[in-house]
């Protein structure tokens, strides 16, 4: 008995487990891995600007001959630009004081002042994107859009938004596209839009996830699009047990990140990948301290002063602009009590780091597994 749904076929796959578009985490190396495992390894580009987004879409291509994907961020508050508070006043008027908070925190903990080019240098950013559009706004969006349509890649995933408006350009280069949702009406939304594929990321995930539960955002959506395109599961999924649970409640596939995380191949510190291994169901916490957007991360010292002093994060792309050198100088020190990385809930499950394709195996196997024997569970 061997893993398979339609999205094998829709993709060139051999097995129905996407890896999750992890920023700065799924790099080349990592989305390879799992592309040449027999799975779809997709980059997290989400804060590549348009000179790296190609960089690394052309070292894919020189270490897998299979198919992959890009993960971007699309998020709609940020292309309608920034709204003022009930109070009038609006998230840029706020920043002096919400880095006046940084400020102090960074002190207390005895991080490093460091300047603006040692905070990009740390955060990865290219130098050849320095003079482009600034991170994570309309524009950066928008350029990042543009050398995915140029260079024509195999699956493009919408992580948080609508790619409605790019929709032709996509199609017309034989692109299929993927939109992650976190309700049905998101799913009914974008269903609309022509996508090819839904994830459906439940509140267990790491990262930017949903209010709702994964058992039960599943089957709501599966049924919300009543089979017009496949549904993938993700949030919490962490091994092979996790992938025929989603499949049994309807999905067609599995989109995995945390399990990727604690790899050798994934673009995180060892000091952040120690601490997923230390981990367990417990470790998490959903916070806006990061992103501006609810995230669901490792336990951490920056999420919580934000919860001891009663401050709300600034949204997205404001709240970066805050936690950026904060996170940096913290990076840069090994802290992983301030900057362990976002995680799902299935953390407890990871006990190693491991390569990538020895991971996509395992759960493969167990996926396999599992399912052969569900039948026992129905009386003749």
């Amino acid at each position: 008995m061997a893993l398979h749904s339609r999205i094998c076929e829709m993709l060139g796959i051999r097995y129905p487990i996407l890896l999750a578009g992890m920023g700065r985490a799924s790099t080349p190396e990592l989305a390879a891995a799992v592309s040449n495992a027999g799975g779809m390894g997709i980059l997290g580009a989400a804060s590549c600007g348009p000179n790296q987004l190609r960089a690394w879409i052309r070292r894919t291509r020189e270490l897998t001959d299979k198919p992959f994907g890009v993960d971007t961020l699309l998020p709609a508050s940020v292309r309608r630009g920034p709204k003022a508070d009930n109070t009038g006043v609006s998230p840029r008027d706020l920043l002096p004081q919400h880095r006046q908070f940084a400020k102090q925190f960074r002190e207390q903990e005895g991080l490093a002042e460091l300047t603006e080019a040692e905070i990009l240098a740390i955060g990865g950013r290219d130098p050849a994107d320095l003079d482009g559009p600034p991170l994570l706004t309309k524009e950066f969006f928008e350029a990042q859009m543009e050398v995915v349509i140029e260079e024509r890649v195999a699956l493009y995933a919408a992580g948080l938004g609508s790619p409605e408006q790019w929709m032709d350009r996509l199609k017309a280069n034989g692109t299929k596209v993927l939109c992650v949702v976190g309700a049905t009406r998101h799913a009914l939304n974008v269903v609309k839009t022509g996508v090819d594929l839904i994830v459906a990321q439940g509140h267990d995930g790491g990262g930017h996830n949903s209010p709702i539960g994964t058992m039960a955002l599943i089957p709501q959506v599966v049924d919300a699009v009543a089979g017009r395109v496949p549904v993938i599961g993700a949030g919490g999924i962490s091994d092979g047990r996790g992938v025929a649970a989603a499949m049994m409640l309807g999905a067609e596939g599995a989109w995995i990140g945390t399990a990727f995380l604690a790899t050798v191949e994934a673009g995180l510190r060892d000091f952040q990948k120690q601490a997923l291994v230390d981990g367990n169901d417990q470790s998490t916490v959903v916070s806006r301290s990061l992103t501006g957007k609810p995230a669901r991360m490792v336990r951490n010292k920056w999420a919580d002063a934000y919860i001891e002093a009663g401050v709300e994060p600034l949204p997205m792309p404001y709240q970066g602009m805050v936690a950026q050198p904060v996170t940096a100088a913290a990076l840069q020190a090994g802290r992983a009590d301030i900057i362990p990385g976002f995680a799902g809930q299935g953390l407890g499950m990871i006990k190693s780091i491991r390569p990538a394709a020895e991971v996509l195996s395992g759960i493969v196997a167990d996926a396999e597994r599992v399912l052969a024997r569900a039948g026992s569970f129905v009386a003749a």
